[in-house]
């Protein structure tokens, strides 16, 4: 059963709705109407009701708005039970009324936002949705206009595991008040311009341990030979067999994008003098990391933040803060 506001609506505007329905069944002739009909109660329904709780007088123009987009969701597979990934229809069902007074005055910009950037997140190998969605549920009750949503979603997805969302979402949160910005972070109370100073210097602020990337392409990963790996000023150039590779990596996830032989042969190659390969000890500065890989033909790179560890013993690559 859909809620009484959402009823009523459809009702007194049956003509219209139906028209539109019809019009995207021509638009997209494999739109399963079964299945919007299934999205319409558990991702639009609830957006409705909640607008109309707040401001009755809006909810006629949330609802065409939510229609409409729900038929082209729905139309392109994005949306309704069979899409391919179910995350937007979560994030329409719970996160989306989290922002009813923003709903309320602006259904096209918020749904558009939220879905955009739920159908990218979950797209992203590595990222972390749910991570997302709870991160801007908190904050929601700050966000006062649809600017400040749209940075907030840029600077969580970032958070979140979309590690070349860096430099855009640095210059997103800056945008923020202060307070709400330190929000993103964790960190109220603590000074804004110190803050980004030092997220803006230094990409792995807040993880000293570096992380692991990669994997077998016979067990589901990245890769399938073991990697090689060259530095550049933001990331690494990766090769493994033919195919090349830029891997994006920080303090919140690592992120892969397609790259050229030549940006391979172009990269660099050198290690700076504080990072030294004893056997299977690698020395950042002051620090002795053992690696978990025999030793011989261990490989390192380095760029001015980063220490990357391969090995033809391994598919993964490690990377290690260089501080």
């Amino acid at each position: 059963m859909i809620s009484p506001a959402f009823a009523s609506i459809l009702a007194s505007g049956r003509a219209q709705f139906n028209a539109r329905a019809v019009e995207a069944r021509r638009r997209f002739p494999s739109l399963d109407m079964g299945a919007f009909g299934v999205f319409l109660h558990d991702g639009v329904d609830p957006l409705v009701a909640a607008v109309a709780a707040i401001a009755p007088e809006r909810a006629g123009g949330a609802t065409l708005a939510a229609y409409d987009m729900a038929l082209e969701l729905v139309g392109h597979g994005l949306a309704g039970p069979a899409a391919k990934n179910s995350f937007l229809n979560t994030v329409w069902r719970e996160l989306a009324p989290s922002f009813t007074p923003l709903l309320a005055t602006a259904p096209v910009d918020v749904l558009g936002m939220l879905s955009n950037a739920a159908v990218h997140i979950a797209s992203v190998a590595g990222a972390r949705p749910a991570q997302w969605q709870r991160e801007l549920a908190a904050v929601a009750p700050q966000v006062g206009s649809v600017a400040q949503l749209r940075a907030m979603g840029q600077v969580l997805a970032w958070r979140a595991g979309v590690a070349h969302f860096r430099q855009g979402a640095l210059a997103a949160a800056d945008t923020l008040p202060p307070a709400l910005a330190l929000a993103a972070f964790g960190e109220p109370g603590a000074h804004w311009p110190q803050v980004h100073a030092q997220l803006l210097d230094y990409p792995w602020r807040g993880n000293a341990e570096g992380r692991e990337f990669g994997s077998f392409t016979g067990l589901g990963g990245d890769f399938g030979t073991p990697p090689q790996v060259r530095a550049t000023k933001d990331g690494f150039i990766v090769r493994s067999a033919e195919r090349h590779y830029l891997l994006v990596a920080d303090a919140y996830g690592a992120v892969l994008h397609s790259a050229s032989a030549q940006e391979f042969e172009q990269a660099q190659t050198g290690t700076p003098a504080s990072v030294r390969l004893d056997g299977a000890t690698l020395q950042i500065g002051a620090r002795r990391i053992d690696l978990d890989v025999p030793a011989g033909d261990i490989a390192i790179a380095a760029n001015a933040h980063t220490v990357a560890v391969t090995s033809p013993w391994t598919h993964a690559i490690r990377l290690l803060p260089l501080a």
